[in-house]
């Protein structure tokens, strides 16, 4: 499902401004949004697990932030008490509309996925503890977004009944341990403020560019199309888990450097070996702290090495390729991860985030050579058995 008309699809969410009815900053675009909430569900179903000792199919919690920003990609912003009078009482009406539209928009769209979506949007007994933490992290995200524009737009009708109605959905959700420790301001909470700054920080910075995304959309477009690649490589769940995960993640470090360009990285030799020595020091000192011990061993799996197809035999971590991948280590234990697939869904998400500015007419010579440069890169590439020198060939040149 990695095409031309589903990549697009994706980057719509990028158009779609939230709380704009709102004072509010730049920045809070739904693709961004749906990126937070992604990383804050990680924090609530770690804590779920470690605390209150839940069994948490993290496939299956993956596939649900997948099949709810694909909803509300197509029902763009809706205020969220409509949404949910809408969703209450013309539901399936709607979701049956929904499925129409992403069937219509990606006509690829796999028929298996599509079913999988419906029992997920329709069937309340399905997976119903990663919906519980989903609808919490969803909250949690627009909760912490109001916080933000509340202060713009305190004593302006309205504003206190948002408040209020967000504070009342989150006192549904302390049965959850992570909600308690949120509410309590403690580390948990200060490395959901320090992630969410990866909303502010542009991509391509030194261009102007229309959708202007920032590295926290782009994080979960490498996601999710990691996703998608990890299912067509016939990864099992826990390498389809994993390959999500490192996407997500995978630019982490960029809250504490920014976002330094490849240019700058291979202009010196060398520099960039001190940069990943910079990240790799900078994320010890300011972000594993601000999480439990037992996740540290998780965040430098996702963020060191990100490109590098790895898995873990025997406590070690081994470098490997995407075809031993799938002959020896394709099975629960060995948190298999497919880091060249990965690299090529990144480049391709910056590929996709120029060229789209480009048709728009809003260009520089940044990013022609941007262009060019990841377009030959890629030209009749195949990565394990993934044609991403078709799905470039899908972008007529502009």
């Amino acid at each position: 499902m990695l095409t031309k008309s589903f990549i697009e699809f994706l980057y719509e969410a990028a158009h779609i401004q939230r709380w704009n009815e709102h004072i509010r900053p730049m920045g809070f675009t739904e693709l961004d949004k749906q990126a937070h909430k992604m990383m804050i569900v990680y924090v609530l179903a770690r804590h779920e697990e470690d605390d209150h000792g839940a069994k948490i199919n993290w496939r299956s919690l993956i596939e649900g932030g997948i099949f709810e920003f694909l909803q509300r990609n197509v029902l763009t912003d809706i205020k969220p008490t409509v949404f949910h009078e809408m969703m209450r009482v013309y539901g399936k009406e709607l979701n049956t509309w929904v499925y129409g539209e992403l069937r219509r928009r990606i006509p690829d769209i796999q028929e298996e996925f599509m079913h999988k979506m419906q029992r997920y949007l329709e069937d309340a007994s399905y997976c119903p503890m990663e919906k519980k933490l989903l609808r919490a992290a969803h909250y949690l995200a627009t909760k912490w977004e109001f916080e933000i524009i509340y202060h713009f737009n305190e004593g302006i009708y309205g504003s206190e009944d948002t408040k209020a109605i967000i504070e009342s959905e989150l006192e549904d959700h302390y049965d959850l341990a992570a909600v308690k420790k949120l509410a309590l301001k403690g580390k948990s909470s200060k490395f959901i403020d320090l992630i969410g700054q990866l909303r502010f920080q542009r991509r391509w910075a030194q261009s102007p560019r229309v959708p202007e995304t920032s590295v926290m959309g782009h994080v979960l477009l490498v996601a999710i199309m990691g996703y998608f690649c990890a299912v067509k490589l016939g990864a099992c769940d826990e390498r389809i888990v994993g390959d999500f995960l490192c996407g997500l993640f995978h630019d982490l470090p960029e809250v504490l450097t920014r976002d330094i360009v490849s240019p700058v990285k291979r202009s010196v030799p060398g520099l960039d070996d001190l940069i990943k020595k910079i990240e790799e020091r900078l994320v010890a000192e300011k972000i594993l702290p601000l999480l439990p011990y037992s996740w540290h061993e998780d965040i430098i799996y996702y963020t060191q090495n990100e490109f590098t197809n790895r898995a873990k035999v025997d406590g070690k971590i081994i470098q490997t390729t995407i075809e031993e991948l799938n002959e020896k280590y394709n099975s629960a234990g060995f948190y298999a991860i497919d880091g060249t697939v990965l690299k090529a869904c990144d480049n391709l998400a910056a590929f996709v985030e120029v060229w789209l500015s480009r048709r728009y007419g809003i260009t520089s010579p940044h990013m022609e050579e941007g262009e060019r440069s990841i377009r030959e890169l890629y030209r009749d590439k195949i990565i394990g058995g993934i044609d991403f020198g078709r799905v470039y060939d899908e972008f007529p040149l502009n």
